[in-house]
């Protein structure tokens, strides 16, 4: 598995520096920052975390950001293929993106996600403080607070991202998407358990999804959703409360 991350990550690696050189080719002046941010980097491992450091920090702080997120794609190269997975998956969903390097660069939400990354893997391993720092400075600058003790899978896109909170104990599976102002996290009631969200989940703006609850893989969540109960697999939610609309054949009649 870490010797066929390593090999992804790179073939990513490759085309986001052609995408760079033709950039700073056609553009000077961004050329300059492209050779900071990219051409005079070794490898994704090395972007990747002076971006997370450029973005959360400065000066000490930036380094030491950096630092951290160095370190733990070395000791866990899979973070660098879900980094690489979550790239990818902009560039499929977006009509907007024309390549790999401008949401590399320029897109909040996918760093917020890899600094999450880089905070979940310090929770792991019993670097609380370190792991709560990440989130607060991502927090801060970023506008999205994700809890180090979440559960988030590959290929997830954070999509314009500000406002996006998702608390502790949350379990997101892979190729999700979520829009701005999204809340996911524990209800006021107990069990004060977390959602669950399956695989390939579209989740819209202002959408809140709180509660010991389940929602089905291919799920869709409408703009301005208020969801507190199960929404089985291929159902959409919409209102509030959330009503189920377009539900596939099998899961009305469960």
């Amino acid at each position: 598995m870490a010797e066929a991350a390593i090999n992804a990550s790179d073939d990513l690696w490759q085309a986001i520096r052609r995408e760079a050189r033709r950039a700073a080719a056609a553009d000077p002046l961004f050329g300059k920052a492209l050779a900071g941010a990219i051409l005079t980097h070794d490898d994704f491992v090395a972007a990747l975390a002076d971006l997370i450091g450029r973005r959360l920090g400065s000066g000490a702080e930036r380094a030491r950001f950096a630092s951290f997120s160095r370190d733990a794609f070395h000791r866990e190269p899979d973070l660098i293929e879900s980094a690489s997975r979550d790239l990818a998956a902009i560039a499929r969903r977006d009509p907007a993106v024309t390549g790999l390097l401008p949401p590399l660069l320029h897109y909040k939400g996918y760093i917020a996600l890899q600094a999450w990354r880089v905070s979940h893997w310090l929770w792991r391993h019993d670097h609380r403080d370190a792991a709560l720092l990440f989130q607060n400075e991502a927090s801060n600058v970023l506008q999205v607070s994700i809890h180090p003790a979440a559960s988030i899978g590959s290929a997830v896109y954070l999509d314009h991202a500000t406002g996006i909170v998702i608390g502790a104990n949350v379990v997101i599976g892979d190729d999700v998407t979520i829009l701005q102002n999204v809340s996911i996290g524990r209800s006021s009631e107990l069990p004060a358990r977390s959602p669950r969200i399956g695989r390939g989940v579209y989740i819209g703006a202002g959408a809140s999804i709180l509660g010991d609850i389940s929602i089905g893989d291919s799920a869709k969540i409408g703009a301005g959703t208020v969801v507190t109960g199960d929404v089985p697999a291929g159902c959409t939610a919409v209102g509030n409360p959330a009503r189920l609309t377009n539900c596939p054949e099998s899961a009305s009649a469960a």
